[in-house]
Parts: C-alpha cells; structure tokens; sequence
C-alpha cells in the first residue's frame, strides 16, 4: 500500500502504528500476526488517507481486496480444520471407552493366561517354513514349553496351548511369552505372533498420533497392532 500525499503521511503511519499494535506475536523474533480485520482497517485508513487529487489506481485496489478475500479465506479454513480435529479427539475418545474390558487378537510378544481355560494364538509364516515352533516363557524367562508346529506354508499358522507344562502339570495363571520361530530358506528366523489379551485401560493419542491399548500383562500397543475385536 502506498501513500502519495505528504501532509497525509504521517497521520496514515500513525493510524497503521494503531492497527497494528497490540498484534505482536513472539517478542524475542519480533513477528507479528496481521489478521482480517486489521487487514480490512489498513485498507479503509489508506483509502482515508490517499490524495484526492491522485486517488489509488482501481486495478491496485482490486488487488488489495483481493488479498483481504484470501485472508479471510485461509482464517476459515483454518478454524475448519481445527473443527474437524476437535471431532476427531472426540471420536477417539468414544473409541477408547468402547474397547475397555473388550478381547484383542494384536501383534504382541505376551499376555496374561488364564491356564485352566488356555489360549489360542496364531504364528505370522512370511514363505513356506520347513519347522516351526513356538516357545512359551513364563514371568522369569523359563520356557515351560515348546510347540511343534512342523512345516507350514506361507500365511497364518494358528496354535493352541492348554496351560500346561511339558510334564503335563497345570501352571499358574499369569503374564507368559511366546516366541515364535520358523526355518525359512534354510535360516532361522523370529516371526511375529498374533495372541489373544484384555483392554484394561487406553491412553489417549496427542498431537495427531494414535491412541495407545493398555493389556492386561501391563504391556500396550498401539491401536494399528489391533487385528480383531472381540466381544
């Protein structure tokens, strides 16, 4: 924007200082945010303050307005998105309460047993495995038993373990470990196992990240590890 007349230049440099004061943003930068309706008191004090005799060329007053219209804009597209996110927290919120107490079937390591009931998991088989198995570690790192799940192809191999030990003895209830392994290409190699385990409590996700599931072995994991929901 720009002034022609001299008489009438200082009193548009005082009236843009009191627009914009009080809009400073960060004072150790020294940025200051300029938002619609100052834009909008700028352009009306430099139309107050022009020189009548040289009024503001037409195309550059479209121009400014222009500008305003593209401003404005953007504030509402910003408070639009801001919407959409305040709705997304509550959907997640909703999300969580639903899954408390609920059954997960999740890509995680360990869970909680209830051995006289067992559980039934299921071993990730990227390429055909010439012998897989499955080791079963309770609390302390002990295996108490091991799997057999022989040869299996490329997909999902699905195991039962009763809660018992290999001398057929029922364990106690509690946090074991599954670890599975599988021959592929001749190498040994870790796969991944989906088990069976309880939403105790879910911590909800800041900053666009996702919400967490608190199981009940005291582990969590993400909500995207989550393979099925039971009742």
């Amino acid at each position: 924007m720009t002034v022609t007349n001299d008489t009438s230049s200082s009193d548009y440099i005082k009236s843009l200082q009191t627009v914009t004061s009080g809009k400073a943003g960060d004072s150790s930068t020294g940025a200051s945010t300029l938002g619609k309706d100052s834009f909008l008191q700028l352009l009306v004090t430099q139309m107050q303050n022009q020189n009548p005799l040289d009024p503001q060329d037409n195309s550059e007053f479209v121009a400014q307005l222009a500008q305003f219209s593209s401003l404005e804009t953007m504030q509402n597209l910003s408070t639009s998105v801001d919407a959409i996110g305040g709705m997304y927290q509550s959907s997640q919120a909703l999300q969580a309460s639903s899954l408390v107490g609920r059954s997960v079937i999740a890509d995680t390591g360990s869970t909680h047993v209830d051995t006289t009931k067992g559980m039934t998991g299921s071993v990730v088989v990227p390429s055909t495995s010439t012998t897989t198995s499955v080791n079963i570690y309770d609390s302390t790192g002990t295996i108490v038993r091991t799997i057999d799940l022989g040869e299996q192809k490329a997909g999902k191999a699905s195991f039962t373990w009763d809660g018992k030990d290999e001398a057929g003895q029922t364990l106690a209830a509690g946090n074991y470990s599954f670890k599975a392994t599988g021959s592929l290409d001749g190498k040994n190699t870790g796969l991944s196992t989906y088990l069976p385990a309880t939403v105790t409590s879910v911590t909800m996700g800041t900053a666009g990240s996702a919400m967490t599931l608190n199981l009940a072995d005291g582990t969590n994991i993400a909500l995207s590890k989550v393979q099925q929901i039971g009742i």
